[in-house]
């Protein structure tokens, strides 16, 4: 059972962890966390777009990946959009507490709102915009379900495919997005990038074990045509359940020493 740090009369109890080395945030004990899907899109997109000076993440939850691409990318300038009424909360907390609000902009709106996209677009255009939308369609949701942790889960405010029609009005003509989503959400990435004018260029498979089957995937996507996507794989704990020279390399992105075995 997680102890509490704070309980705040909306919210709930909270927590208070170190999401880098140098940022903390506020979660809900009950609610939804940040997990490795936030830290693995933040890697790609920071490795993909080192430079980016204009960044937006759609449907950034409580900030994880926001704060940490803030955090990495000290010179950018950042937008966030979430709709959820307690993710939006948490957010604007961990943004304020951080001190993060001189150069990080964020909106309450849903991000498939036509008024949302313009005024996101008034802002832009974007060098690299990121996305973590939910895994699962609306029939796997569960009455008992937590909201927040729901509306994180299940496609209530659409999936990858809302995700990227946003992104691609939005990005820069030469702008990165950086997706995370369910493994096999592949034919759905495809099938949506191919109208927008946007291609896949990568997808990271991310296995939670070795011999486990892929957990999640992230693709970058360009408005650039190239000869073809190419694809790569990290684990994240071997076969003892021991962290990997992979999982090693995305604790020191986030400023932290390799766990010790």
């Amino acid at each position: 059972m997680k102890t509490p740090a704070l309980v705040d009369p909306e919210l709930g109890p909270l927590t208070d962890d170190l999401l880098t080395r140098d940022l903390r945030v506020y979660q809900r004990i009950g609610g939804h966390r940040f997990s490795s899907d936030d830290m693995v899109t933040a890697f790609v997109a920071v490795e993909r777009a080192p430079h980016a000076r204009r960044i937006c993440d759609l449907g950034c939850g409580l900030g994880s990946v926001l704060l940490h691409l803030a955090w990495s990318l000290p010179d950018s300038r950042l937008t966030g959009v979430e709709a959820q009424d307690v993710s939006f909360a948490l957010l604007a907390r961990n943004v304020a507490r951080n001190d993060l609000a001189p150069r990080v902009a964020i909106k309450h709106g849903d991000l498939r709102d036509a008024s949302v996209i313009a005024a996101l677009a008034a802002a832009g255009p974007y060098d690299l915009v990121t996305g973590t939308p939910p895994y699962f369609p609306p029939s796997t949701a569960l009455d008992a379900e937590d909201p927040q942790r729901a509306y994180a889960r299940i496609e209530y405010r659409g999936g990858v495919e809302a995700y990227l029609t946003t992104a691609a009005h939005i990005l820069a003509d030469d702008g990165v997005i950086v997706l995370c989503g369910d493994h096999e959400a592949e034919p759905r990435v495809l099938a949506a990038a191919t109208p927008l004018g946007l291609h896949p260029e990568h997808r990271l498979d991310v296995i939670p074990r070795t011999r486990e089957p892929v957990l999640f995937s992230v693709w970058t996507l360009t408005r650039s045509t190239i000869p073809q996507s190419t694809t790569t794989r990290i684990t994240l704990r071997d076969a003892k359940g021991q962290p990997t020279p992979d999982a090693d390399r995305l604790r020191a992105f986030s400023g932290f020493a390799a766990r010790t075995q």
